[in-house]
């Protein structure tokens, strides 16, 4: 006979003072570092986004825990992929030509760190906690099905279209991307949220009933939901002032472009990261893919259609169509990952192969 634990109460009922200092301290020092105050402050960034990383966490697990899944990791997914948009734009706007391809730098690495790293971690660490994990497979192929289809049409075509030589779209091409790629990215909200939400949520074991927290109370969700926004400002105000370093150090080691795009969507992509592990680690598997695979989508289905439109406005040229090599180790990550998640069950090999893949694009990105 199993003995179950009674429903505990929530954690806290007040927000704990570290998480309200955490992004009031890493902002002013990623405002010290913006106005140019001293060398100091941009080398206290780095620890000021930190700060802000564990901050956002424990404020989007309370966000969530009160309007329930999938809308909590929703939030989470969206408010990182539209900072994560106004970085990337902000940076494009400088008008530099080696700027050219950081959407798509930073895009790609984005779903090769949630594809292989994020999900291949989670996979590996709620294994090691709880041997084989279930999760929704019906969420799981909508999910994969749309992050296929806005990826290869966005990363992938430009390389074969004929209009304008690869790997660029013509600005009619890119109008025809963005809105497709909105289309579909709104097309897997709706199914997410209204038309089949249950797919999205966990599956409750049969046998033992697992603790639940006590929501917070609704003003506790809007202070937490209101901090959370302004963590995620201290994380890419953070990661915007360490930019021209991270740039530089790039540069001086000689190393390839595209590694100054892994680091960037590395730094913006912590807080959801962090999230998606521990979901994994209380066997909550179901909630770690909602994040990792939203916010791969999220990141293309809004900040490609975005991007793209400032730059048929601006008359800036974007270059969007990934390498062969790159072609190849996106192709085979979503078919790994596809092979690995058909079953709606996971074993501690399938985080080990994603994670080798990962380890792969890592290595042959900075030795191309």
């Amino acid at each position: 006979m199993i003995l179950t634990q009674p429903v505990t109460a929530s954690p806290s009922r007040n927000i704990p003072l570290w998480t309200v200092l955490a992004p009031l301290i890493g902002g002013v020092i990623a405002l010290g570092a913006a106005v140019g105050v001293g060398g100091y402050f941009v080398i206290l960034a780095a620890p000021g986004l930190a700060m802000g990383v564990f901050a956002a966490t424990h404020h989007a697990e309370t966000v969530a825990l009160r309007i329930g899944e999938p809308y909590g990791t929703l939030v989470l997914a969206l408010a990182v992929t539209l900072l994560e948009l106004s970085l990337v734009g902000s940076v494009m706007l400088a008008g530099h030509a080696e700027n050219a391809a950081l959407a798509r730098d930073t895009v790609f690495a984005t779903v090769m760190i949630l594809l292989n790293g994020v999900v291949g971690l989670s996979l590996l660490v709620g294994g090691l906690h709880h041997r084989a994990q279930e999760f929704s497979l019906d969420g799981v192929s909508a999910a994969l099905v749309a992050l296929a289809t806005i990826t290869v049409m966005t990363l992938v075509f430009p390389n074969f279209t004929e209009t304008v030589p690869g790997p660029y779209y013509s600005a009619s091409q890119l109008g025809l991307v963005a809105v497709v790629s909105a289309v579909v990215y709104g097309a897997f909200i709706v199914t997410q949220t209204i038309g089949y939400r249950p797919l999205f949520l966990e599956n409750e074991p049969s046998i033992e009933l697992r603790s639940k927290p006590t929501p917070p109370s609704t003003l506790l969700a809007y202070a937490s939901a209101g901090l959370l926004l302004l963590c995620l400002l201290v994380v890419v105000a953070s990661a915007h002032a360490l930019a021209p370093l991270i740039a530089a150090k790039v540069a001086q080691w000689g190393a390839p472009d595209a590694i100054v795009g892994i680091i960037i969507a590395s730094l913006v992509l912590l807080p959801e990261g962090l999230a998606a592990l521990r979901a994994a680690r209380q066997n909550r598997l179901q909630t770690s893919l909602n994040l990792a695979l939203g916010s791969a989508l999220a990141s293309i289905g809004l900040t490609i259609p975005a991007i793209s439109i400032l730059s048929i406005f601006l008359g800036i040229k974007l270059m969007l169509g990934i390498d062969m090599k790159s072609i190849v180790l996106l192709l085979l990550s979503l078919f790994t990952t596809t092979l690995v998640l058909r079953t709606g069950r996971t074993m501690i090999l399938h985080g080990v192969v994603l994670l080798v893949l990962f380890v792969v694009y890592l290595f042959l990105t900075a030795v191309p």
